[in-house]
């Protein structure tokens, strides 16, 4: 294949063919091959499972440079973004394109408080589930139904009606949240209250009882704010395709996003930080942590170490650097007595001098301090995979958006490669 500053040319060796595909800029990062009519030209597809080598959209919402440690909201960087702003501004700049303003912000706050209640006939939905369901697994149900109670925002082709759904989505997910951990220990439901921020209420939603009112600690509040805001989207992941796919058949928007919480749910995407405390349950007792160390060391053991490196960022996590200080800040206020937090940090320290780790980039990244900070607050590790999907659900809308109005974008149908038997002849089954 031939490169020069406008096109690429593939040459078909065994046929002496060659054939131009046009090479496409984007405002940063590597170039594209435009390869939309590879097999209508040369009659071949190209194989690329997982899909890491292939660009399936135009965006401009995220983008990240793993080798340098790059997060960038709509060109903000994150660490910038989760220091100054508010979870709540985050998302209207992964909305609307463009940070608010003070009138922009309280209206667009307002709009998503007076979103936050659920359909009373919704909790009926939650009766219907074990009380041992997992949370995920009633957030999958749930989400999906919503629109059998909102028929007047399913209209995809109608702006107005999108824009409704996406408002209700990120309204109303922190009160299904709280909603799926408080049937999961027989609690009753805490409606949200108009008076609290995004993340003070979900606080209230998720740990209060009618006997007594949850105490909201700002440093607790601001901490659950900054894990919205470092999980508000991540470019093209595995749950976020998933969303765009979805949303290529024309499903309607409850419905993708309930997609995308399934996809999430799997270990190697959404429950990183889950299995960050399963590790350290495993490993028992500070006393024991180099004797992981070695097991993590050798090739041949199963065990890794879970909560380090990265397989987009190469150098650093820059969610990670934020994150850690807010992990500093609501253990020192929280004082939290566990045996598993005091061996997480001796973890982090011995990880972060070992020359073995050090020299391989396997720094805690932030589904390591998520996981500290979550357990920390008193979420069972059940919850966790929930936040995340709380806190992604901006990205997955404001994604899901782009790729409506993308004239571009047809229904996902990815190709294959063929290994399967070639036609065979039919037998009867009497002679089988």
């Amino acid at each position: 294949m031939a490169e020069d500053k406008n096109y690429v040319t593939l040459v078909d060796h065994p046929t002496g063919k060659s054939y131009d595909f046009a090479l496409m800029d984007g405002t940063t990062g590597p170039k594209v091959i435009d390869v939309r009519k590879l097999y209508a030209e040369t009659g071949y597809f190209t194989y690329d499972p997982g899909f890491t080598s292939t660009g399936s959209c135009e965006s401009e919402i995220t983008y990240i440079d793993g080798d340098e440690g790059i997060l960038l909201h709509r060109g903000y960087r994150i660490e910038d973004l989760a220091e100054n702003c508010t979870f709540m501004e985050v998302a209207y700049l992964l909305l609307r394109g463009e940070l608010p303003n003070q009138q922009e912000k309280e209206d667009f706050e307002q709009t998503i408080t007076y979103h936050t209640m659920v359909h009373e006939q919704l909790l009926n939905f939650y009766r219907g589930f074990r009380r041992d369901a997992h949370p995920m697994a009633v957030m999958v149900g749930v989400v999906g139904a919503l629109s059998s109670f909102y028929h007047d925002s399913t209209d995809i082709t109608d702006p107005k009606q999108r824009m409704i759904a996406s408002h209700r989505l990120i309204a109303k997910m922190p009160t299904i949240a709280a909603m799926a951990y408080k049937y999961s220990v027989g609690q009753p439901f805490i409606y949200p209250r108009n008076d609290l921020s995004y993340a003070e209420d979900f606080l209230h939603m998720t740990f209060s009882v009618p006997a007594e009112q949850y105490k909201i600690s700002p440093t607790v509040a601001r901490a659950m704010d900054r894990i919205f805001i470092l999980h508000a989207d991540h470019e093209q992941n595995a749950s976020t395709s998933t969303v765009r796919i979805a949303g290529s058949s024309g499903a309607n928007p409850f419905a993708c996003i309930a997609a995308g919480i399934s996809c999430l749910w799997g270990p190697a995407h959404g429950g990183a930080n889950e299995a960050v405390l399963n590790m350290l349950a495993e490993i028992g007792h500070k006393d024991n942590i180099p004797k992981f160390i070695e097991k993590a060391k050798d090739k041949n053991d199963p065990f890794r170490l879970m909560g380090f490196g990265h397989r987009v960022y190469k150098n650093i996590d820059p969610r990670a650097t934020v994150l850690k200080k807010s992990a500093d800040e609501v253990l020192a206020e929280l004082g939290v007595d566990d045996p598993l937090l005091e061996l997480a940090q001796e973890l982090e320290q011995i990880a972060r001098n070992d020359d073995y780790f050090v020299e391989r980039k396997l720094f805690p990244n932030v589904d390591f301090y998520s996981g500290i900070i979550l357990k920390a607050i008193g979420f069972p590790t059940s919850m966790f995979t929930v936040l995340f999907a709380l806190a992604r659900t901006v990205g997955w809308v404001a994604q899901w958006n782009e790729m409506i109005t993308d004239p571009s974008q047809k229904i996902g149908r990815p190709r294959q490669l063929y290994k399967g038997n070639t036609e065979l002849p039919f037998t009867p089954i009497d002679k089988r």
